[in-house]
């Protein structure tokens, strides 16, 4: 596409989803929400993305239950769908999750409680998946052993930076209920973190999109595909509603990284804006482009 102001197209593009809350048997979720339909219209409006797709981030609570037939079914909607779009899986584990049916039934590993981390080389942007989740509790933690690992993965700078995606984020909530189970030994991670490469951390768990920055680096919490968060509610009188649906688009380029929300349900959007009406400002100069479509009338 022509490059119509300073920033050239992006370097890379991902796409950051989270907490899909799958339950064995298509059950539905408190008896109320179709967590695997949602799922399926979220990846239905993930493939219909224009232009292309670098890799798809699943920032935890993947299953509810953590039950296997769940990962099994995550699984065969989501590996389809990635294998259309060409961009590997970044699966993160959540306080919903448990890690040995995760390693196993969606991983293919050895059904351990190890810890669910890896490392990924996008095209120079290095993706990195920490495990937040503690088994058998839902609060988020992060081991000695992870914090090592961490800072051996950061001790080389990638060409385009670093991603960290974890699930808990490193942030305050809106809703305090989510302050009893947010991320300890937070200073730990922000020291290993500091002087990095780091360019974003992408996060889950509060099911409402938020933002703002850890250690100097921006984080970005994406919504929920499966139920979300109303927080211009009370915050003592907030819980899920089968609404707002959405998932994130994040843009690398070589000196920001956006975060755009991207809502499932969509309309049909108006015809100003065609790739004619591209075409004739590509044919134009800056000065014509200013004038036909900045300056306003008289």
């Amino acid at each position: 596409m022509e490059q119509f102001g300073r920033h050239a197209p992006a370097r890379r593009t991902i796409v950051h989803l989270s907490d899909t809350h799958l339950l064995a048997g298509g059950r539905l979720l408190n008896g109320a929400i179709d967590t695997d339909a949602n799922l399926v219209q979220t990846l239905e409006r993930v493939e219909r993305l224009a232009g292309g797709v670098d890799a798809l981030v699943f920032t935890g609570d993947l299953a509810d239950l953590g039950e296997p037939e769940a990962y099994t079914r995550l699984r065969a909607l989501v590996d389809p769908v990635a294998e259309r779009l060409g961009a590997p899986v970044v699966w993160v584990a959540g306080n919903h999750d448990e890690r040995s049916e995760l390693r196993r039934d969606l991983l293919g590993l050895p059904a351990t409680q190890e810890a669910v981390t890896g490392a990924w080389d996008v095209g120079g942007l290095r993706l990195i998946a920490l495990d937040s989740s503690v088994p058998g509790w839902h609060h988020g933690d992060l081991d000695d052993g992870q914090l090592e690992w961490l800072a051996e993965q950061l001790a080389t700078p990638a060409p385009l930076g670093t991603v960290l995606a974890l699930h808990h984020p490193p942030l305050p909530s809106h809703i305090p209920l989510f302050d009893i189970l947010e991320l300890r030994r937070q200073d730990e991670l922000a020291r290993v973190l500091r002087g990095s490469d780091v360019r974003a951390i992408l996060a889950g768990h509060l099911h409402y999109s938020t933002s703002g920055t850890f250690a100097g680096i921006p984080v970005s919490v994406a919504s929920a595909s499966c139920y979300t968060m109303d927080i211009a509610l009370p915050a003592q009188s907030v819980n899920g509603m089968d609404a707002g649906q959405a998932f994130h688009l994040v843009h690398v380029y070589d000196d920001t990284i956006t975060h755009s929300v991207v809502p499932v349900a969509s309309a049909d959007p108006g015809d100003y804006f065609t790739p004619a009406w591209y075409a004739e400002m590509a044919a134009l100069t800056p000065q014509e482009r200013l004038e036909r479509f900045s300056r306003k009338p008289v």
